[in-house]
């Protein structure tokens, strides 16, 4: 028989730990309670890493049997990346049975308080984090991301941002007291008194469409944004990358039923091959909250069309770095070919475009054309890549074989400085492995505009030659405006310029990184104190994570008694 877990169990456990995020999004300082190094798993970390991929293991040729009300079948042909079969099941639900169970415990729930829903979110994401070396191997396997990164982005900081949503939900819902007493004087008569009751209550069941590239990641804060603010959760996976989030929902199921509430609060929509239901899904009335990462053209289809819903999307962009001059011209080569890299491309956050002027930049080991700074960046990624060992760990897999087809296309759009290669991975032969392109293009012509004015997702990068910073700033405020941005990157150390490009970014809500050369890179952001994406341009529609993720995911309802 399961535990029970009180309370005031959940409170003593958690409160500070929740009490701690509270300050960090304040002070938007470095904290973080999930390890980002294996070796914090375990004495040495390598008893966990075996066990987390035999856990993996076991689960082949298996179903995950969630006890889920209308399972009509089950589903699952998921192939790794890699090259190997998952082998695992997944319930097909039949909707029309599931979504009212779903509703059922959404009283008890909204009724349970924002402090005591926020403990039970992070008991869940403790259970989870239990379990990284396991979820690293699933996120690994269904998204192709190197081991390394699978581990980190899957797993820590996949939990960090949960963890985030869970602090923003709770103080948007502790804004309103529960309780006012409210006295008005009337002069010489009785003053008018009213006792006021307000209650966040739940828009109703959110949908989370989960992504191919970083299920979890990208999954969780709307997720947990939605379970905080007191509404149930159904979670529709990509066919291509169900493991992660199936075993999600089991431990948020598990976590529900012990503290006494309706594990149907949480739920599993895995679809047969084919299906398609996220569009079904997210214009069914009962679905209240729609949460999306993915392509632009299905991001804007349920913007226009699930209007019952409040929706929030994550889409794509083209991201820009501006190379204007550096004084570190090493680590700048260094840093940019690392984030060109990681993870071949498929990142929201990877730059696309860089923007360099065709007279050259300046720098400290004196002026460079144009011509060499391309090529010098491509030495940089060829050196940074030169070993396979290396290069399989930054790389990963190609997730799928669009990816694969745009980087074949792309070296027919301009005269290539750094052409791709294959890499063998000796552990997965089958895996599809490639190094980044760039193709060189010039902002000028008007015949390679339509090259670099469209996202390009995947290791597929040009370097564009601009007239001056200025043009550069241009391009970039256009291609923000029209196309949007996840990221802005820039290199100079002229006070003018980073000035205009501060003010480009500013006014068309772009984040922006500077002079980056160490150790952080433009692709990257950490929970509590960097802001994903802004929701200010057609990139995305919110950012993750902020006030205004969660709070309209909820509303005050007031109930006031005369005295």
């Amino acid at each position: 028989m399961a535990a029970e877990l009180t309370a005031h169990q959940l409170i003593a456990q958690h409160r500070p730990t929740l009490d701690l995020a509270l300050e960090t999004i304040r002070t938007r300082a470095y904290w973080s309670p999930h390890p980002e190094h294996p070796k914090a798993y375990g004495e040495n970390g390598s008893l966990d890493m075996a066990a987390g991929k035999a856990a993996f293991d076991a689960l082949s040729g298996t179903r995950i049997d969630l006890g889920q009300p209308g399972t009509d079948g089950w589903v699952g042909g998921e192939v790794s990346p890699y090259g190997i079969e998952l082998g695992v099941e997944y319930p097909h639900a039949d909707l029309d049975v599931l979504l009212p169970a779903m509703k059922a415990g959404q009283k008890a729930w909204r009724d349970a308080g924002a402090e005591l829903r926020a403990m039970v979110c992070l008991e869940i994401l403790r259970r989870i984090a239990d379990r990284t070396m396991e979820f690293a191997q699933a996120v690994m396997h269904t998204s192709g991301q190197a081991f390394m990164m699978a581990f980190q982005a899957g797993g820590p900081h996949a939990q960090d941002r949960g963890m985030e949503a869970v602090a923003y939900a709770y103080v948007e819902q502790s804004r309103t007291p529960d309780t006012a007493e409210w006295t008005k004087p009337q002069g010489k008569r009785d003053p008018l008194a009213l006792t006021k009751r307000f209650t966040p209550v739940p828009r109703g069941i959110g949908l989370v469409i989960g992504c191919n590239t970083f299920p979890t990641w990208n999954g969780y804060p709307g997720l947990f944004a939605s379970l905080a603010t007191g509404n149930a959760v159904l979670v529709k996976p990509h066919p291509r990358a169900v493991l992660p989030l199936a075993l999600t929902v089991q431990v948020a199921r598990e976590v529900l039923t012990e503290a006494g509430f309706d594990p149907n609060l949480v739920a599993l929509a895995a679809e047969r091959p084919g299906e398609g239901i996220a569009k079904t899904l997210a214009t069914r009335p009962e679905i209240r909250i729609v949460d999306y990462t993915g392509s632009t053209a299905f991001g804007d289809w349920l913007e226009a069309n699930a209007r019952q819903a409040q929706v929030y999307t994550e889409k794509a962009g083209v991201n820009t770095v501006i190379v204007e001059s550096t004084d570190d011209y090493k680590g700048m080569l260094g840093n940019l070919a690392f984030s060109l890299s990681l993870y071949s491309g498929q990142m929201c956050t990877t730059p696309q475009n860089l923007l360099i002027p065709r007279d050259g930049i300046r720098t400290n080991q004196g002026d460079k054309s144009y011509d060499e700074v391309t090529a010098d960046l491509a030495r940089a990624v060829d050196a940074l890549l030169g070993d396979d060992v290396r290069a399989n760990a930054l790389l990963g897999a190609i997730v799928n074989p669009d990816v694969k087809a745009r980087l074949e296309a792309a070296a027919e759009l301009g005269e290539v400085a750094l052409a791709s290669r294959e890499v063998t991975n000796p552990d997965f032969p089958d895996a599809v492995v490639r190094t980044p392109v760039i193709v060189k293009l010039d902002g000028a012509k008007p015949e390679d505009e339509a090259a670099y004015t469209s996202e390009c997702f995947g290791p597929v990068s040009f370097a564009v030659a601009v007239d001056s910073a200025g043009h550069a700033v241009e391009l970039l405020r256009r291609s923000v405006r029209e196309k949007g941005a996840m990221t802005v990157g820039a290199y100079t150390t002229d006070p003018e310029v980073e000035e205009a490009v501060q003010e480009a970014c500013l006014d068309e809500a772009a984040q922006l990184s500077l002079n980056l050369t160490g150790g952080v890179y433009v692709n990257q952001t950490a929970a509590f104190s960097d802001f994903h994406g802004s929701g200010g341009n057609p990139a995305a529609n919110a950012a993750l994570c902020d006030g205004a993720f969660v709070a309209n995911r909820f509303r005050v309802v007031e109930v006031r008694r005369q005295a």
